[in-house]
């Protein structure tokens, strides 16, 4: 499909609002060839070398670490070649404007840079797990995993977790974890662990298989708790209803109904592929809660703070339109998970509740660690999980904060005012300025640089960035991050430049993906259901 064929964004963005709003897929239209301009293989081909051994700073999740900060631990290569490419889709589903309306889920990468990643393997259905090298992307193991998708009109993601200890988590059916010791060696095996009891389980497989469904990315604690939301969509012997688990690393479990603890019955469930986070001392879990999706009504919901030992509700924040002072739209279709700053500062981004009157850009709200109002919001928060990095990476900031929040910033063409013309920002959540777009006062922008490809070469708007958490490189002072335009850039901070970019593919509308840093500081991105291996 040509980028003259793809359909306006305010087509496209209108029928994303009837769906229930997907993110680049439904909101960006295609861009570019279906198909990969690279060819390298899945697996080199003939004998293999054994690589070098490495000893690096693992990416063991959704936004690397249990506030979702997506710092690297780690210098990143640069952006030279594409080393090698792998699958996450052996069957992608485009739509007739030919984007893909999938989330794929973060792979994570080991201290000894094995990178595991979870393998969409049929149309509407099937997962494996796979664990290749860093260096060379050779195949070092696979495994089917029986992980089914929660029932949604388009495809949720699947997202694995690395614990402190380095045992390997995957989500399985009836809301188990498979557990696998030694991610970098074959030869072992998923081992499940089931948060209401292996015993109910077994006793009723079949019931909770087709019932109980993990909804969100895995979150641990340093001790190896593991948390997670989850919902049920019909009766089954232990009463479960829509919720958010722990797992504790004794393998004791407990859960909490997502009503009961919003203290709402109209709230049903953890907000789809919404990360939970942690407080940095570990003791409170933030997780986001909402309504069902339903038409003519918005999709509203909170979110709450949890003691991460018992569940038990601290707090509870009702997520507002700051326009509109009315709930916002939290919805099923993004993956905005909440962010924690080293000084317990929550931000969550969320939709309008009027559809295109910020634009389709949505608020960053930003609370206190007990979820009391704390500052302005950002003026951008759609399916966005924010970046919290070092002030000192921004070597023109003048302001006190410690630390700043990096976001995609994109103002959708054709929606409200929106001109197309996509931002990335780099905000001070501690300063204010006055909104463009609306009579509201939002969070002031240190940086923004302008996506570099046209739509079209005679029109303003420009390709959307697309990602949902994109991995920031303290020691470059950079922030890495893919494109709608096919080609993955280094965002270089000190000179608000796109210093280095690569074209990965020729450019596909698709749902917002992440950007990780491996254990050696290879870069990866997702694009057209591959993931790419940069380095230098």
């Amino acid at each position: 499909m040509s980028r003259t064929e793809v359909p306006s964004r305010r087509t496209v963005l209108q029928l994303g609002l009837a769906l229930g709003l997907t993110a680049c897929g439904g909101g960006g239209g295609g861009g570019g060839s279906d198909t990969p301009t690279t060819t390298t293989p899945d697996t080199p081909t003939g004998s293999v070398t054994p690589d070098p051994p490495v000893n690096g700073p693992a990416w063991p999740g959704f936004g690397r670490d249990a506030q979702h900060t997506a710092v690297s631990g780690i210098a990143s290569q640069d952006l030279n070649r594409i080393a090698w490419s792998a699958a996450v889709d052996l069957q992608p589903q485009y739509r007739a404007n030919g984007s893909l309306a999938v989330h794929y889920g973060s792979p994570v990468v080991t201290t000894r840079n094995t990178i595991a990643m979870a393998v969409k393997t049929g149309a509407n259905s099937g997962f494996r797990v796979e664990a290749r090298s860093g260096l060379s992307g050779t195949l070092l193991w696979s495994q089917d995993i029986d992980y089914a998708v929660p029932p949604h009109d388009w495809f949720p993601s699947c997202n694995l977790l690395l614990t402190p200890g380095g045992r390997l988590l995957a989500p399985g059916a009836g809301g188990r974890l498979l557990a696998r010791d030694n991610p970098d060696t074959a030869g072992s095996s998923f081992n499940a662990m089931v948060f209401y009891g292996a015993s109910a389980y077994a006793s009723a497989s079949a019931a909770y298989d087709a019932t109980v469904f993990i909804n969100t990315p895995l979150v641990s604690d340093a001790q190896g708790n593991v948390f997670f939301g989850f919902v049920v969509t019909g009766s089954n012997p232990a009463g479960l209803a829509s919720g958010i688990a722990r797992i504790g690393a004794d393998g004791q479990g407990r859960w909490v109904g997502a009503a009961a603890a919003a203290n709402d019955p109209a709230i049903v469930k953890p907000a789809m592929n919404s990360a939970p986070a942690l407080s940095p001392d570990g003791g409170t879990l933030y997780v986001a809660v909402n309504q069902n999706a339903v038409s003519g009504t918005t999709q509203t919901g909170y979110l709450l703070a949890l003691d991460s030992t018992t569940l038990a509700t601290r707090a509870r924040a009702t997520l507002n339109d700051p326009l509109a002072s009315a709930g916002a739209r939290i919805s099923d279709n993004g993956t905005s998970s909440p962010c924690v700053g080293p000084d317990g500062r929550v931000y969550f981004g969320v939709l309008e509740r009027t559809f295109g009157t910020h634009n389709a850009r949505g608020w960053l709200l930003q609370f206190d660690a007990n979820l009391q109002p704390a500052g302005v919001p950002g003026s951008f928060g759609w399916d966005v999980t924010p970046s919290v990095i070092p002030a000192s990476m921004v070597p023109s900031y003048t302001g006190t904060s410690t630390y700043l929040l990096a976001v995609k910033y994109n103002n959708y063409s054709g929606v409200g005012t929106g001109d197309g013309l996509n931002r990335l920002a780099v905000l001070d959540p501690r300063a204010t300025q006055a909104d463009a777009f609306s009579t509201v006062t939002v969070m002031r922008e240190v940086l923004t640089i302008v996506a570099p490809t046209r739509v079209s070469p005679s029109s303003p708007p420009v390709w959307e960035w697309c990602i949902n958490t994109m991995a920031a490189d303290v020691a470059r002072r950079a922030m890495l991050v893919n494109n709608e335009d096919g080609i993955l850039y280094r965002w270089d901070l000190a000179t608000n430049t796109l210093a280095q970019s690569i074209r990965l593919t020729g450019g596909l509308g698709q749902a917002y993906t992440p950007t990780l840093v491996g254990a050696d500081g290879a870069v990866y991105a997702i694009s057209n259901a591959r993931l790419y291996s940069v380095r230098s």
